[in-house]
C-alpha cells in the first residue's frame, strides 16, 4: 500500500515549478501594465485643468492592482497546495477575502464619484 488516503493526488515537483514560473512571469507582465496605467492616468492629469479625472483613475488602479496580487498570491498558493482539502482551505478564504475587499473598494469609489454634498453651515 502507498499509505495515501483514497482521493488524495500529488502534483509533480516539476509541474509545481513550472506553474510557479509561469505566476510570476504574469505578475511582472502585469506590473509593467499597472505602471503604463498609473502615467497615463499622470499625463491626463496634467493637461486635464481645475477638473481632476485621474483621482477616480487612479482609485480604481489601486484597487485593479490590489484585487490582481491578491489573485496572483493565490494561484500561488494553490500550486503549493497538496491535496484537495488544502485546495477547498485556500478558495474559500480567497473568495472571503475578496468579498470584503470589493465591498469596500465599491463603497470608495461610490464616495469618489459621488458629488462633493453642499456645505451646511
Amino acid at each position: 500500500m502507498s499509505g495515501k488516503t483514497p482521493g488524495a493526488y500529488d502534483i509533480p515537483q516539476e509541474m509545481r515549478e513550472f506553474a510557479d514560473k509561469s505566476v510570476e512571469q504574469a505578475r511582472k507582465a502585469f506590473d509593467g501594465f499597472v505602471g503604463a496605467a498609473q502615467r497615463t492616468v499622470s499625463a491626463m492629469d496634467a493637461s486635464a485643468g481645475p477638473v481632476k479625472p485621474g483621482d477616480v483613475g487612479r482609485k480604481a488602479i489601486a484597487f485593479a492592482e490590489t484585487n490582481v496580487a491578491a489573485s496572483f498570491d493565490y494561484a500561488q498558493r494553490l500550486v503549493q497546495a497538496r491535496d484537495m482539502a488544502e485546495v477547498m482551505d485556500i478558495q474559500t478564504r480567497f473568495l472571503q477575502d475578496q468579498m470584503k475587499a470589493m465591498e469596500q473598494q465599491a463603497r470608495e469609489l461610490g464616495q469618489a464619484l459621488a458629488p462633493a454634498s453642499p456645505a451646511k453651515d
